[in-house]
């Protein structure tokens, strides 16, 4: 599947997704400052989990999240969540879209939602950064580890997010609750190596460090918007805050680190690729740099968690899975996500098993 082509842009609404666009309209006169409507509506072709809409209004055009509708696991989707988190780095001056309003009240559009800024600039789909020369590369990654480190440097507390999780026991809590929804979602059916390696974890639990920072939970390139020029290596915002908490910043930033343990064809990896050439820090350097900016002498628990974030992503292909057995998957293309679980599961497994513990 080409990432990119998949990925970009925007398609007609799908059938099941559509909603009342007056309702809509009503909703943004209202909580929306400098609103004015008609509205065009179109689905954005990226995105697994919660459907996001591109609004376009004859003076601004905005972004829509809202949870899916039909059956959905316990816990999963929470918009208010995402609404909430942005609201607060926002006011930090830590680069998110502006969030206008959240609606909880389903009889608008049918299930909680909210409407923030749309953020022009670039999407980039592949960790290699194609297109690019090498020194606009090794600045874009760059701008990625500066930022990561930037939010990891928030005290939770001190910007009004102390009570966005708990603040420990992370690295165990997120195992129990993938390994749950993993062996409860019965619709997608159970993969050996997954077993294999939920296993594996559960016995080598490391012990918890209690350091609790505002996690991501799926900080990657391709959940950015990039400035618009590839000469201004800029992130202008970060999307996609579903699996955001309160959490251990190591984790967060040791999923980060995926693309370079990852090929190409799982994925957005650039194991295998020349990295110099392409003026792409190796992961020695990547994480040396994250390490100065955010006061560390090293990682870590590196190896376990490099296992561990695998498992997760597993577990949310996993979930995928489920979703599209049960007719609710957001993207077009989940069938194709859900091919690389049993490759990303098995690539998992070996990663532990060659862990130095």
């Amino acid at each position: 599947m080409d990432r990119t082509e998949a990925n970009s842009g925007t398609r007609d609404v799908a059938e099941r997704l559509r909603f009342d666009v007056a309702a809509l309209e009503a909703w943004m006169s209202e909580h929306v400052r400098g609103f004015a409507g008609p509205l065009t509506v179109s689905q954005f072709k990226g995105g697994q989990s919660n459907p996001t809409y591109r609004l376009d209004s004859p003076g601004a055009s905005y972004v829509l999240r809202r949870k899916p509708p039909g059956k959905l696991l316990p816990g999963a989707h929470a918009v208010d969540r995402e609404a909430r988190v942005m609201s607060a780095l926002g006011a930090q001056g830590f680069a998110v879209p502006h969030v206008h309003g959240l609606c909880e009240d389903e009889g608008v559009i049918g299930t909680p939602f909210f409407v923030m800024d749309m953020v022009e600039g670039r999407i980039v789909w592949e960790a290699s950064f194609p297109g690019l020369s090498p020194e606009q590369r090794g600045a874009h990654f760059d701008a990625m580890n500066a930022t990561i480190a930037r939010l990891h440097g928030y005290d939770p507390v001190a910007i009004g997010l102390g009570d966005y999780g708990r603040a420990s026991g992370f690295v165990e809590r997120q195992l129990s609750r993938w390994s749950k929804q993993y062996r409860g979602d019965t619709e997608a059916g159970r993969v050996p190596a997954m077993d294999a390696l939920a296993e594996w974890l559960e016995k080598h639990l490391p012990a918890d460090r209690g350091d609790s920072r505002v996690v991501h939970g799926d900080f990657r390139c391709d959940n950015m918007i990039f400035a618009s020029s590839p000469d201004q290596a800029r992130v202008a915002a970060v999307l996609d805050w579903e699996l955001s908490t309160l959490g251990d910043p190591v984790a967060d930033f040791v999923y980060h680190l995926l693309m370079y343990r990852m090929p190409a064809g799982i994925f957005t990896g650039l194991k295998g690729l020349d990295l110099p050439a392409l003026g792409i820090p190796d992961e020695d350097d990547y994480v040396a740099a994250y390490c100065r900016r955010t006061g560390r002498d090293h990682l870590p628990d590196r190896d376990y968690l490099v296992a561990f974030v695998m498992f997760r992503l597993a577990a949310i292909l996993h979930g995928i899975k489920g979703r599209l057995a049960r007719g609710n998957a957001s993207s077009a293309h989940a069938a194709q996500m859900v091919g690389q679980l049993e490759p990303l599961a098995e690539l998992a497994l070996s990663e532990a098993r060659a862990a130095r513990l």
